[in-house]
């Protein structure tokens, strides 16, 4: 399990809409027709889902974790709405939902890193393609691995008024990749929230992957504001045609 109950009553705090994303997808919007599809993969509680909603596009968010899934059916407050909610992992993404329907795919706060396994990653750039219409796009954000040249380092901690998630990825016997998260409560309890094998994407093997799923424009930036990427970024985006 990739995230655990533990840290859905934090999660939007600790994961709060990135400066410039609403900016962003508010300008990659005006590409297309309205409504704007969006397919938000691995969405988290829905906070950006639901703004995307609120603001008139069509929004079909999947999770696969139960306790987030929860927490994001709870924002869905008005029928009227264009936003669904659905609990579907990535593998099933391409059988349920619509070839060819959505304008822009996106996964963020670094949820793809835990495809840790190199086929389904490319499983999961194939389906997205297949989802997307001809001129649709694909946006994700994930960690920059390409700043750190030791085996074992610690990722920027994430912080709030209530809480601190810290990470940490290290090296099992077989010279996997492993992320360690805990999570410390404003009284100072800390509890377990992740142990899971990753995937250390860098620009090299996403853009691999993506061009051989058929994509074949990407652009990476360290930010939503369209910064400049460096080896030093603490993120690395990807918008890839």
């Amino acid at each position: 399990m990739e995230i655990l109950e533990n840290i859905c009553e934090y999660y939007d705090e600790l994961f709060p809409i990135a400066d410039g994303q609403k900016d962003f997808f508010r300008k990659a919007s005006v590409l297309y027709n309205k409504p704007v599809k969006f397919l938000s993969v691995n969405c988290g509680t829905g906070l950006f889902e639901h703004q995307l909603a609120t603001q008139g596009a069509n929004v079909t968010a999947i999770e696969n974790e139960q306790e987030l899934l929860e927490s994001a059916n709870r924002r869905r407050r008005t029928q009227v709405m264009m936003l669904n909610f659905f609990k579907m992992n990535t593998l099933e993404m391409g059988r349920f939902l619509g070839k060819g329907f959505f304008n822009i795919a996106s996964i963020l706060n670094g949820r793809l890193i835990f495809i840790s396994d190199d086929i389904l990653l490319e499983k999961f750039f194939f389906d997205i393609k297949q989802l997307l219409s001809d001129d649709g796009m694909l946006v994700l954000s994930v960690p920059n691995f390409e700043k750190f040249k030791t085996p074992n380092f610690t990722l920027p901690k994430r912080q709030s008024i209530r809480s601190s998630l810290t990470t940490k990825v290290s090296r099992n016997s077989n010279d996997e990749p492993i992320l360690y998260q805990n999570l410390e409560t404003g009284n100072g309890r800390i509890v377990h929230v992740t142990e899971a094998k990753i995937n250390l994407l860098t620009r090299d093997k996403i853009s691999e992957v993506a061009k051989k799923s058929g994509f074949s424009e990407i652009m990476f930036f360290s930010d939503f504001k369209e910064s400049d990427f460096s080896e030093n970024s603490d993120n690395l985006v990807a918008v890839i045609s």
